[in-house]
C-alpha cells in the first residue's frame, strides 16, 4: 500500500524568502524513503485562516492519506498550527501525539513545549510536528509504523482487522 502524503511548512520567514525551508524537504526524503508518495508540498505563513483554508482544501480532495504540517506548534504568538487544525478535524488523534511528545522526552525537556494537534477529516489524517527539520523527522519516525494501518483504517478497508 502506498501511502499519500502532502507537507504543510508553516513559518513566516520561510513564505516571504527570507530562509530557507529545510523542514519539509527532510520530511519529504523521509517519505520517499519508506516507499510513499509525496502529492504535493506548500509553504504558508503562520495565519490561522490561510493554514485552516488549506487543510480543508487539501483533506476534502481525497489526494492525500495524511497532511503532515511542520512548524508553528509552540508557544510564540504566530504559532497556530493546534488552532488551525483543531478547527477543521472531526476526530482528534490524541494517541499519535502523546506517543510524539513522550518519545521526544526522551531527547530533550522542551518536548513538554509541543502544542502539536493530530486528528482526521474524512479519510484523511492530519498530524502537526515540529519546525526543526531534525525534530520533524524524529517526531514522524516515532509514529511511522502505526500509519499503514491508520490509513487502512481510514479508508475502511474490508480485510483491515485481518490478524488483530
Amino acid at each position: 500500500m502506498q501511502i499519500r502524503f502532502g507537507i504543510l511548512t508553516l513559518s513566516d520567514r520561510s513564505a516571504r524568502g527570507e530562509r530557507q525551508d529545510e523542514s519539509g524537504p527532510a520530511l519529504a526524503s523521509y517519505i520517499l524513503a519508506e516507499n510513499c508518495v509525496l502529492t504535493r508540498s506548500l509553504i504558508l505563513p503562520d495565519d490561522e485562516s490561510s493554514i485552516r483554508e488549506t487543510l480543508i482544501q487539501w483533506a476534502d480532495s481525497n489526494e492525500f492519506d495524511i497532511i503532515l504540517t511542520t512548524g508553528s506548534t509552540g508557544f510564540a504568538p504566530r504559532d497556530v498550527a493546534p488552532e488551525a487544525t483543531r478547527a477543521v478535524i472531526q476526530k482528534e488523534a490524541q494517541g499519535l501525539t502523546e506517543f510524539m511528545r513522550a518519545e521526544s522526552l526522551k531527547k530533550t525537556k522542551h518536548a513538554i513545549l509541543s502544542r502539536a494537534v493530530a486528528g482526521i477529516r474524512g479519510e484523511t489524517l492530519i498530524i502537526n510536528l515540529p519546525g526543526s527539520p531534525k525534530a520533524a523527522v524524529e517526531n514522524l519516525s516515532f509514529i511511522f509504523s502505526v500509519l499503514p494501518h491508520a490509513v487502512q483504517l481510514l479508508r475502511d478497508e474490508p480485510d483491515v482487522e485481518a490478524g488483530h
